[in-house]
């Protein structure tokens, strides 16, 4: 090969391929994709738990996460999963959640989650931060049995509300402090 060498040939063949095969967003299926799994993700909500409903009608917006899957291996662990952020039920962003974690762990699981913004301030720091990361200013309601929403007086006032559902496999709990919400084009 003339002028390259067949090694860095290879690297930008590799490379070259490696960009190809991401998603760039036009002419892409993945926003409608995205809705139709948020739309399914919000369906299950109001069927299995409806008091989800008063909750949507209350909040000022809602990020639903349809998919996110978590795993941990020994120290380290991680997180990811795409959602959407709607506003009278009209998607307004795609979001992603990625999480990290350290310490002993083993497991792998699959879960959605939902955050209700209950007041304008609560929405507006989000959507205007360009990595939020969830802390301890979200309160969790917990679904029973009996499809109820466990609200407490100190839950039912919080500026955001987390409601995590539909899990499947095992890890000790699933948790959203520290997940970092990050807009994305899908």
């Amino acid at each position: 090969m003339s002028g390259i060498s067949r090694r860095k040939a290879m690297i930008c063949g590799a490379a070259l391929l490696g960009v190809s095969a991401c998603a760039n967003g036009l002419g892409s299926q993945g926003a409608a994709r995205l809705d139709a799994r948020v739309d399914a993700a919000r369906d299950y909500l109001l069927n299995t738990y409806p008091g989800t409903r008063e909750l949507m009608e209350k909040a000022v917006g809602v990020l639903y996460m349809p998919l996110v899957t978590e795993a941990g291996l020994l120290t380290f662990g991680g997180g990811y999963g795409q959602g959407a952020l709607r506003i009278n039920d009209v998607t307004v962003d795609y979001y992603s959640a990625t999480q990290a974690s350290v310490g002993l762990q083993l497991g792998a699981q699959q879960y959605a989650h939902a955050l209700f913004f209950m007041t304008p301030e609560a929405l507006a720091e989000f959507r205007a931060s360009p990595g939020w990361v969830a802390g301890a200013n979200i309160a969790y309601a917990l679904p029973d049995q009996g499809g109820s929403l466990g609200l407490d007086t100190a839950t039912a006032s919080a500026p955001i509300i987390a409601l995590v559902y539909g899990q499947a496999g095992f890890i000790a709990g699933a948790r959203l402090t520290g997940t970092k919400y990050t807009r994305i084009i899908p």
